[in-house]
């Protein structure tokens, strides 16, 4: 989760709801705020208690959780790219903050959009990637299952703005049949 505001019981719930997943899930809360860690923190104290012993909830917390405070925006953006969480919360609804992140197996934008809607109901899978994986790539979809074949077709007018291009930079890497095959269309 990545927040400089906002509804800490809120927040704590969706970290908690994050860590419920596996003993060692790890769930972050990344911030500027030193107050809002501090009353994140109190409320993941207060609403773990509430849960049974047996949730995997109070392992993972004590074992993976972490709230980060981060010297400044720039840095706590920085961390999450880099991190690639499989499962990110922005829940300040920011169109440009939500185009800086590169890497995440999905987000949820907005204060209302709780971890679990993405879980069972808005369309997301549970197929997403972790250990960093969302630096590489997205989560599972019926395009894993489809195979793709490219087609190309070039015109007259194509091979006359490519040809150039394509022969220089087969020159350059030293494969003189890749120029060659270009060339003798001439």
């Amino acid at each position: 989760m990545l927040a400089r505001n906002g509804n800490s019981r809120w927040i704590a719930a969706d970290l908690l709801a994050q860590a419920e997943h596996a003993p060692d899930a790890g769930s972050y809360l990344v911030t500027t705020s030193a107050r809002l860690a501090k009353q994140v923190q109190q409320e993941v104290a207060a609403q773990l208690q509430r849960l049974p012993d047996t949730n995997p909830a109070r392992s993972s917390c004590e074992k993976t959780g972490a709230i980060l405070l981060a010297r400044n925006w720039h840095e706590a953006i920085a961390f999450v790219n880099r991190f690639a969480p499989e499962h990110l919360s922005l829940p300040e609804h920011s169109p440009a903050l939500l185009k800086r992140i590169r890497a995440s197996g999905t987000i949820f934008v907005g204060h209302l959009s709780a971890q679990p809607f993405g879980d069972y109901a808005t369309g997301s899978n549970h197929v997403l990637p972790t250990g960093g994986w969302a630096r590489r790539r997205g989560g599972l979809s019926a395009n894993d299952f489809v195979k793709q074949i490219t087609v190309q077709s070039i015109s007259q007018a194509g091979y006359r703005r490519l040809a150039r291009d394509v022969h220089i930079m087969a020159r350059a890497e030293g494969l003189l049949a890749h120029a060659n095959a270009v060339e003798v269309r001439k």
